[in-house]
């Protein structure tokens, strides 16, 4: 606990007095021309040293686990919010990635799917993809049930769906684009154009707004 401990005093002191992409930035410039001797110097100044890969390293593990209690007790907290009186729970998969359930929820009103992303502002490829291939599974689904996409904000989401990246490059797992390919040809160049299809098959819903819990969420 005490390691722990050092590690994130380490890592908080570095954040309060840098800007990480500017001294990356800066440490890339002043590594050039350099030799190995000069490495050591050059880690060592302003403080950077070798203690602050230590700090991150020995976190890496406690941090990677994050997203997976995120995605669970997310998932848990929000249950009461969402469920109606009489509605059943078929199943819940609670951990974060590839379960062996096609969807996080499935009860007998209902089949939805969880994305507690914490929006950035940026590019963000990866979580816009992620986003819009929830959003592409339950508009495919067959389930007369109504399909739900929950998320955190609606603002950032909707955006993420009205955006013009190709499908070809969202949908990147090769099966998968050519599952969709099959079924719509060309039909479809971008995200934005299946999305305005198909958006009132889903509905998204911003827990924000109805899960106290989750209601300081930036």
């Amino acid at each position: 606990m005490k390691d722990i401990i050092q590690s994130i005093q380490t890592l908080e002191k570095f954040h309060q007095e840098y800007d990480l992409k500017q001294t990356i930035s800066v440490l890339q410039i002043k590594a050039q021309n350099k030799k190995r001797t000069d490495i050591d110097n050059l880690l060592a100044e302003g403080e950077i040293d070798k203690s602050l890969l230590h700090a991150a390293l020995s976190l890496k593990d406690i941090v990677g686990q994050i997203n997976v209690i995120i995605h669970a007790w997310g998932i848990l907290v929000s249950l009461p919010y969402i469920l109606q009186p009489d509605e059943i729970i078929e199943y819940v998969s609670l951990g974060a990635g590839n379960t062996g359930k096609e969807f996080d929820l499935k009860t007998s009103r209902q089949v939805a799917e969880f994305k507690f992303i914490d929006w950035k502002g940026g590019p963000e490829t990866i979580r816009k993809n992620s986003l819009f291939k929830d959003f592409y599974h339950l508009a495919e689904c067959e389930d007369a049930r109504e399909k739900y996409l929950y998320v955190l904000g609606i603002e950032r989401p909707i955006n993420a769906l009205n955006n013009t990246r190709k499908l070809k490059s969202t949908l990147a797992k090769r099966s998968l684009w050519e599952l969709f390919f099959k079924k719509y040809g060309d039909r479809y160049n971008t995200v934005q154009d299946y999305y305005r299809d198909h958006k009132d098959s889903v509905t998204i819903v911003d827990l924000k707004s109805i899960v106290p819990e989750l209601s300081y969420v930036k």
